[in-house]
């Protein structure tokens, strides 16, 4: 049977999210802002139609949300997250091979499915998430993940297909293609597009038409292989296992701005207990760290951007084995006069912990370190984040500088007890 891929993703998810908790959301124009309340991220519909762009500052949208009533969030990761691992809990009912792509799009495999039932199974599985989780969403299907992909951009923008979009036929893609645009295609950024348009490329059915030969030569193999797929010749497979993180970050922008290095420290500990969670969480560990920091284009001011890469005698996600390595560095690049803006971590060439090499002077005691962090984890893991924690990254966090901001941010519906929607009372 010819290979069938679906993509489902979830319409306006973190909008979709908020609505789902609050049904007096429905029909209100609804955006959800990054980090620190800095930027639009998620729109619903309406708030489309009121002209909020994606990424609009708040501080230029600020007065149009509240004459035309937009309601607004700060970012909710955690309710989001779960939402999505509920959404992908159903999507396991109607495909044995899923690939989680995103936090909101997910590929699942129909080559089983005959091909005249995948339009019915897609209404099907679209009905079911609405029903058990309540968030809308469309669903592409294609013989290839591109043509997936590009299905499900049609499904969003087409009312008379009700959400699903099938180019499973040569019929199908002779129909649609002409009418995408290059910047919908899957893979072709704003520079291929100018590479693109200089061979008299306008839609997606004019890339399809181009002789790969010639694209490969222009756009690399990548956009040979864009071609074959948009043909529904599949050259991507879906990547039902994760591949192996090859490197780790956290960093953030502060609420405020930092002057001190005491408070840089606060911070830079506070990444590191971070990093060191996402490491152990994936059994790997890490014999450096690169520290950095700067200050924002957009002030007035001196302006300094430094970073430092600190070494460890062996690989470790011990957490206060990354703390000390982050602190020293911060101190190492710290200089006043400055009003930081931004700070973080980095590390690259992770390895599992098991199979790393141990240092023949100074080595970590693994066993004692593996003790204590399970612990921490299993405290965290039943208290919520942050129960414990080192006090390198500071004991009252409420009202420092570095810490994000989430002023507008809903209850964690899904993950905490005490935050659980109160249908009545007594």
């Amino acid at each position: 049977m010819s290979q069938s891929f679906a993509l489902i993703d979830g319409n306006s998810f973190y909008c979709s999210c908020e609505r789902v908790f609050d049904p007096k959301l429905r029909r209100r124009p609804v955006i959800v802002l990054s980090n620190n309340d800095g930027c639009a991220v998620a729109r619903t519909a309406e708030a489309k139609a009121l002209g909020i762009k994606m990424g609009a500052p708040m501080f230029t949208i600020r007065d149009l949300c509240k004459r035309e009533g937009v309601v607004v969030f700060s970012s909710n990761y955690t309710l989001y997250g779960d939402m999505s691992r509920r959404m992908n809990t159903v999507y396991e009912r109607f495909a044995s091979d899923i690939e989680v792509y995103s936090i909101d799009e997910s590929f699942l495999d129909m080559t089983p499915v005959p091909p005249e039932q995948r339009e019915e199974l897609g209404r099907d599985l679209r009905t079911t998430v609405s029903t058990w989780t309540g968030v809308p969403t469309c669903v592409g299907i294609g013989p290839t993940k591109t043509l997936a992909k590009l299905a499900n951009k049609i499904a969003k923008s087409t009312p008379q297909l009700r959400g699903v979009c099938d180019l499973t036929t040569d019929e199908a893609r002779r129909e649609s293609l002409p009418l995408v645009a290059l910047d919908d295609v899957w893979g072709i950024g704003r520079t291929s597009q100018v590479k693109l348009n200089a061979f008299g490329c306008k839609t997606a059915a004019d890339v399809a038409a181009l002789d790969p030969k010639l694209a490969r030569k222009t756009l690399t193999v990548v956009g040979e292989r864009i071609i074959h797929e948009l043909r529904g010749q599949p050259c991507i497979d879906l990547e039902t296992v994760a591949p192996t993180r090859k490197g780790c970050a956290v960093t953030r922008s502060f609420a405020g701005r930092v002057e001190s290095l005491d408070m840089m420290q606060e911070a830079i500990a506070a990444h590191a207990t971070r990093l060191g969670e996402k490491l152990r969480h994936h059994g790997l560990a890490t014999d450096h760290v690169t520290v950095f920091f700067h200050t924002s284009p957009h002030d007035r001011g001196p302006a300094r951007s430094v970073s430092t890469t600190v070494e460890f005698p062996e690989a470790s996600n011990d957490t206060l084995v990354l703390v000390r390595a982050a602190k020293w560095g911060a101190r190492r690049i710290w200089k006043s006069g400055y009003r930081y803006a931004k700070a973080g971590l980095m590390t690259v060439d992770i390895v599992p912990l098991e199979t790393s090499q141990r240092a023949l002077i100074g080595a970590l005691d693994r066993e004692k370190s593996g003790r204590l962090m399970d612990a921490l984890d299993a405290c965290n893991q039943k208290h919520g984040r942050g129960t414990v924690f080192s006090a390198a990254a500071g004991i009252a966090r409420q009202k420092k500088a570095w810490i994000t901001k989430f002023d507008m941010r809903s209850p964690r519906y899904t993950t905490r007890l005490e935050e659980v929607p109160v249908v009545g009372r007594a």
